[in-house]
């Protein structure tokens, strides 16, 4: 089969579309034959050689793809031969071939062909288990989404309004910014030219943001807090803002608030498995309802992942960029 290979960390020119042996599934894995996959921000810090895969996975990048169940390993029931599935994967998605552990597949949802369904299991693995599952988002609650137009942003943006709570979003351009509103954001914040703290704070009368889910880590921490209401949850997610940065603990225990920082690639099995499976009996059905539905900014050959990589850089997308296999 043919994957992307990384032979030396660099730019998008160290991704190499090359030929490599075929997996072979395991116990309790199947054998996908890809048909798509999607850019991540872990994808591209892989590259650069900052984010190796975790012990035992593909050495290829890619943490999610869409395709039909090729072969199945020892131990498998419940799957078969020709399905049509998605899958959350710690690696492997850039390829023509991936083996998947069972409990991190997925059914291709209703109402949504199979290309698209690879703009899925990342982001609402990520979504559900720390805005639902860690935060426990209410309705009648407000959520705040710092980068509203990206791929995690547009489905939490889905997922927050279908069950009842108020979005608030910041983005970097007006354009960004009305995306986000088409998708049922109710509070419209330009990061560059406004301080989310004082338009959360006006937007709430004051009360702040119930549940904050944030990817810039380190520069966004102290002004997160601020903008935590009593009984607050921030959720970090990513750390594009930096890794190390001072906490006021007077002001999280004033607030009562909490903190939780997670990532999802390295969990163990067990805990990924639970989180698909909470996803197929919360989300699925949205998606199948049309309630929810995936973003997809463009779709790029899978050996161009190059190119697919200088825009997800360059955050001129919204939503998820596609690598497809041809």
């Amino acid at each position: 089969m043919h994957a992307i290979t990384i032979p030396e960390p660099g730019g998008p020119e160290a991704l190499v579309w090359d030929e490599v042996p075929d997996p072979v599934p395991g116990e309790g894995e199947v054998l996908v034959e890809v048909v798509a996959s999607a850019v991540n921000r872990a994808d591209v810090l892989q590259r650069q050689g900052f984010y190796n895969p975790p012990p035992g996975a593909s050495p290829y990048p890619g943490l999610e793809c869409s395709g039909r169940i090729a072969a199945l390993g020892p131990g498998i029931s419940g799957w078969a031969v020709g399905d049509e599935v998605c899958a959350l994967l710690a690696g492997g998605g850039y390829a023509e071939k991936v083996a998947v552990p069972a409990g991190q597949l997925l059914p291709v949802p209703e109402g949504v062909d199979l290309v698209r369904a690879a703009a899925l299991p990342e982001v609402a693995c990520t979504v559900w288990s720390n805005v639902f599952m860690i935060s426990h988002l209410r309705p009648g609650e407000t959520l705040l989404v710092h980068g509203g137009s990206s791929g995690i942003g547009t489905m939490a943006i889905q997922l927050a309004k279908a069950v009842g709570a108020t979005v608030a979003v910041t983005a970097g351009s007006k354009e960004k910014l009305e995306r986000c509103a088409e998708l049922g954001a109710d509070i419209l914040i330009n990061y560059r030219e406004q301080d989310f703290v004082a338009e959360i704070e006006q937007a709430t009368d004051g009360a702040g943001a119930d549940v904050i889910l944030d990817n810039m880590g380190a520069k966004y921490l102290d002004r997160n807090v601020r903008s935590l209401a009593v009984n607050g949850r921030l959720a970090i997610i990513g750390m594009q803002g930096g890794v190390k940065a001072e906490l006021n603990i007077g002001l999280l225990l004033g607030k009562r608030a909490a903190i939780s920082a997670t990532s999802l690639r390295a969990r163990p099995l067990g805990e990924k498995a639970s989180i698909v499976a909470a996803v197929r009996e919360h989300v699925w059905p949205l998606l199948a309802a049309g309630r929810v539905r995936p973003v997809v900014d463009r779709e790029l050959p899978m050996s161009e992942a190059g190119a697919a990589h200088r825009v997800v850089e360059e955050s001129g997308h919204v939503g998820k960029v596609l690598l497809v296999v041809r």
